[in-house]
């Protein structure tokens, strides 16, 4: 795995007993007990580092410990096993450990956007949000290209309903990211939630054309839509109707982005309606509900 893109997946983790995660834990195990890793270069360590992550979700110390021991013994001078035993700190110990932990590898060597990321992460789950946000912005200063680093600092003020600032930090992942429609997704729910509907309707649109295939054999309106794109079709909906029955909600876009003029907004709203209706019916195999209020409300669960 390129050094960087596990850097910020280490400096990404968060623990997660998910399905996916006990299928790593319990194929790895028999790996490590094998000892087969040696044998697989490269992945083969890149699996003992996995392991570790999903025996630390599973809650097994033990496994974690001798995955860490072994990269360690390999990699003595590794930043992502130096990132990986904070992350074990973390998992059992005070959470002034690790911050004197991380304090010390930002001391020998500040420039470790990783590590900036791991004490935030310390901080936040302290409830200390405002340091957090003090250490995010003190690390973007120095490595503003860390697209994640902004997607952190944005999730930290949407937590604090702070929409403004969440949405300055996404549109720095926007520039920094372009071509990512899982960004412009996020900006859209946050503007939806900052209240500026024209906006909103204009980046879940966007997310439309970017993961709608225009160029396939078959034309987009005659495809089913899932996953990034079926959630974006269900912000359209949410944002034409908002402008529908709120007409005041057209006129009080703090970014002063216009709303859609009367005809093309009843065009968006038939148009995502008509989006909706085939994603339900393709995942529930049953007529979809026919009243707006009752399809939004089918829908809201299965787009999370």
């Amino acid at each position: 795995m390129e050094v960087t893109f596990a850097l910020q997946k280490l400096a990404a983790y968060k623990p997660r007993q998910t399905r996916k995660s006990k299928e790593t834990f319990d194929a790895g195990l028999v790996q490590l007990e094998r000892g087969a890793y040696t044998a697989k270069d490269e992945a083969g360590w890149d699996a003992i580092e996995k392991l570790a992550l999903a025996a630390l979700d599973q809650g097994n110390t033990e496994v974690a410990d001798k995955c860490i021991r072994i990269l360690s013994d390999k990699f003595p001078d590794s930043p992502r096993v130096d990132v990986l035993t904070g992350i074990r700190m973390e998992a059992t110990e005070p959470p002034e450990v690790a911050l004197r932990y991380y304090d010390e590898l930002l001391q020998e060597d500040p420039a470790r956007a990783a590590i900036w990321r791991r004490k935030a992460h310390v901080l936040r789950q302290m409830g200390k949000i405002d340091r957090a946000v003090e250490e995010l912005s003190a690390m973007l200063d120095t490595f503003y290209t860390e697209v994640e680093g902004w997607l952190e600092l944005a999730d930290i003020y949407v937590s604090c309903q702070q929409y403004t600032y969440a949405l300055q930090s996404l549109s720095h992942a926007l520039l920094l990211a372009p071509q990512n429609p899982s960004y412009f997704l996020q900006f859209a729910d946050t503007a939806y939630l900052a209240e500026d509907i024209p906006l909103a309707l204009k980046m879940f649109l966007q997310t439309v054309d970017m993961t709608d295939d225009d160029d396939g054999d078959i034309a987009p309106s005659d495809t089913i839509p899932t996953g990034i794109t079926l959630r974006a079709w269900f912000g359209v909906k949410l944002c034409t109707q908002k402008l529908i029955t709120e007409p005041r909600a057209a006129t009080s876009s703090a970014s002063h982005t216009p709303a859609p003029a009367t005809a093309n907004l009843s065009a968006l709203d038939n148009l995502s309606t008509e989006r909706l209706r085939t994603a339900y019916l393709d995942l529930k195999h049953e007529s979809p509900p026919t009243a707006e209020g009752d399809l939004i409300s089918a829908m809201t669960p299965l787009v999370k």
